[in-house]
């Protein structure tokens, strides 16, 4: 991985979604390719036993990298997450609780040798920056291993064997689940403005670590923070998060998610971490509010209001001054006055929250009616 002068690491074009699409689509077919495979090879066994021996001897002394589990030790169990970009299952490694992340690193041999090898080496770049990572408010990662034929996966029926070109990624496992789930949970009855903040600087703080190792998530939403047993905040997801490039000019196109999104990044103009911190601010209202951004606009009437019409979310009157500061200076449309994130974690730290602040629900004497007509169940 190159260094540009200024220290920044580049790694450029990296994006692990790339690596995972359609693995649902896929997998069944897959399977079926490799058993064909496997029938095929043993209808010739002596025509490709030397071979296989060769394979075997240079896979078996192959030196692992620093970040490569023993798929030995790995269990892996029911699907506890699907989507476009793959299915996360719980398992077990080593004796501990994990999140497994499939991936998928072909398409029915859609893809070429030397794609699937640029792939590979796209994502041994990126987690081997991965690995280094260490701080209580970002999802710890275990270590990920690529295409091997040793992984098994256990269901009630059994183990079923995985195919080659499956490969994966173990972090710890979470058991709180996501950061929005808990607030929609609390839509009506809200979080006392203690719980607000605090999960506010969980975010601030694993966000300011990410950065200080020049690393720019790009897909700061509730959805991709975590909660653990005693409701710490950890930031997950780093499906496309990307090296911060040493010219932003470097980093352009519209990543992330509708309603999180920075202007500059709507409008495909080049952008750095100060998306995240724009991202940041969307978030710390929604951990206020309870509620969605923008909830009743198209992609496309959010993308004009937002780049032309400056539209944000509307901030309760019941929100204290200094969390609205917060907010306001984070979503600021000119990146260059948006604060670093350690800024923010020295600003939500200063707020005082004994006297309580945190919104009022509107069913109950003297709530909070700014929005109009109340949203959810």
């Amino acid at each position: 991985m190159k260094e540009g002068s200024d220290g920044f690491v580049r790694a450029d074009q990296i994006d692990l979604k790339s690596l995972d699409e359609q693995l649902e689509k896929h997998l069944n077919r897959a399977w079926t390719m490799e058993k064909n495979k496997k029938k095929q090879q043993d209808s010739d066994s002596s025509a490709v036993a030397a071979p296989a021996a060769t394979t075997t001897t240079t896979t078996a002394t192959r030196q692992r990298h620093e970040w490569e589990i023993d798929p030995s030790k790995l269990i892996i169990k029911g699907v506890i997450a699907r989507g476009t970009f793959g299915t996360v299952h719980r398992g077990v490694y080593d004796g501990q609780d994990v999140a497994v992340k499939l991936l998928d690193w072909g398409e029915e041999g859609h893809r070429t040798e030397t794609e699937i090898a640029s792939l590979r080496a796209a994502f041994t770049q990126e987690v081997a920056v991965w690995h280094k990572l260490d701080h209580p408010n970002v999802t710890k990662f275990i270590g990920a291993t690529m295409g091997s034929s040793e992984l098994n996966i256990q269901t009630e029926n059994g183990h079923i064997g995985m195919p080659s070109n499956i490969c994966c990624v173990v972090v710890e496992y979470l058991p709180g689940g996501a950061l929005k789930s808990y607030l929609i949970k609390n839509r009506r009855r809200k979080l006392a403005f203690k719980v607000v903040v605090q999960m506010a600087l969980d975010l601030a703080r694993g966000l300011s670590y990410l950065h200080s190792q020049k690393i720019v998530h790009r897909d700061v939403k509730t959805e991709n923070m975590l909660l653990d047993k005693t409701r710490t905040v950890k930031i997950a997801d780093f499906g496309v998060a990307r090296v911060e490039a040493s010219n932003p000019n470097d980093m352009t196109g519209e990543t992330g998610t509708l309603g999180y999104m920075a202007p500059e990044v709507l409008n495909g103009n080049p952008y750095n971490r100060k998306c995240d911190v724009y991202s940041f601010g969307i978030c710390l209202w929604e951990i206020y509010c309870c509620d969605m951004p923008y909830p009743d606009l198209s992609f496309s009437e959010v993308t004009s209001a937002v780049v032309r019409q400056n539209l944000r979310p509307e901030i309760p009157r019941c929100c204290p001054s200094s969390l609205v500061n917060v907010m306001k200076r984070c979503w600021d449309a000119n990146p260059d006055k948006r604060p670093e994130m350690d800024e923010v974690v020295s600003l939500l730290e200063a707020i005082d929250t004994s006297k309580g602040g945190g919104m009022i629900p509107v069913d109950q004497p003297q709530g909070c009616l700014c929005f109009g007509k109340y949203r959810g169940p």
